[in-house]
């Protein structure tokens, strides 16, 4: 089965990286790039300023960019788009395709937390895709939006998840982010250069109230948010890219450290094409210093979860985990998720 896709904000890092990511993807071609006005009728590769350490492929380089909205599509016969934007542009522009039925696997963070939207991780929460049937009749949309969360967020939840069976009450994480999270042009180098900032704007919020909905419940009807309590404080570091952060959990039980190894190792993966075959990568105690960006955020070529330096704390388990945020925490997210609108039918 071939589905038609189309790539809105194809000119950006992280459209870029959609681009790459979808070069041979054994269901979806690429039918559509869009950017902005000013990109609109040029070649792909005179409008992007391309920054992937791969080429760009042949034939997309040589696609003629269109403006970003559905009429600019209207003959591409796309079946499903996948929006890069800026969350304040996306927040105009893609309702408008919503309203023109397509179906919108989105990275941008506006309408994450809206009660019928899904934020979705496939391996996590599939069953959040059912809120779509909420959102037509709410919203008297024709197409469906969903939504994959933060790149901070989409590093720490599968390994909260895998120790949701152990209680999970509360979780205290601490990022160290890389720069290409906060875009091309988001951090100067005399900023970040032989320093860390401690602030990154909204991350925090975005990771306390986005864990909680990716593993909260649905009843068919509503979805209702995870009650652990969970607080972030998210820091910039001088690392291109992978997102290590250091999680302290909470767990009603008292698990081993080796049974918390074990339960993120055994976490079961998607059956997507992108999916990794093990979702969760774990270091035993005789690597206590892993993981690190450098040597692990090309795990399952960025689609996977490392973790590592697993302990027992008075209050829970500490533990590193650690994603490729460009990748697994931004457009390989919204891949995968496109592939999970495929298989249940959604596209």
């Amino acid at each position: 089965m071939s589905v038609r896709v189309g790539i809105l904000g194809a000119t950006g890092a992280v459209g870029q990286r959609f681009i790459q990511l979808l070069d041979d993807h054994p269901t979806f071609e690429l039918a559509a790039v869009t950017a902005s006005p000013s990109s609109a009728g040029l070649s792909y590769r005179e409008a992007a300023k391309w920054r992937v350490d791969t080429p760009i492929p042949d034939d997309v380089a040589e696609m003629e960019v269109v403006a970003t909205e559905p009429a600019a599509i209207a003959d591409a016969d796309v079946d499903l788009l996948f929006s890069s934007l800026p969350s304040s542009a996306a927040a105009e522009v893609e309702p408008p395709f919503l309203e023109a039925g397509y179906v919108v696997s989105s990275n941008s963070s506006n309408d994450r937390m809206a009660p019928d939207v899904p934020l979705t991780i496939p391996e996590i929460n599939p069953d959040h895709l059912g809120l779509i049937d909420v959102q037509r009749d709410e919203r008297g949309w024709d197409g469906a939006l969903v939504k994959n969360p933060n790149c901070s967020t989409i590093t720490m939840v599968p390994t909260l998840a895998a120790l949701d069976e152990f209680g999970l009450e509360t979780v205290h994480v601490s990022t160290l982010q890389a720069v290409s999270g906060a875009g091309y042009s988001g951090v100067t180098s005399m900023e970040i250069l032989d320093n860390a900032i401690p602030h990154i704007g909204g991350e925090e919020e975005k990771m306390e109230t986005e864990s909680r909905k990716l593993l909260g419940s649905f009843d068919g009807a509503e979805l209702s948010l995870h009650d652990a309590d969970v607080a972030a404080s998210c820091n910039r570091i001088p690392t291109l890219d992978g997102h290590l952060e250091n999680v302290f959990a909470g767990l009603t039980d008292d698990p081993e450290p080796e049974d918390v190894r074990d339960a993120m190792r055994a976490f079961e993966s998607a059956d997507l094409p992108s999916s990794p075959d093990q979702l969760i990568k774990v270091f035993g105690p005789d690597e206590p210093d892993r993981p690190q960006p450098r040597l692990d955020r090309t795990y399952a070529d960025g689609m996977g979860i490392v973790a590592g330096g697993v302990e027992s704390t008075t209050n829970g388990i500490q533990y590193n985990c650690l994603a490729h945020n460009t990748i697994r925490g931004a457009a390989g997210a919204s891949v995968l998720n496109g592939e999970l609108l495929v298989e249940e039918g959604y596209v």
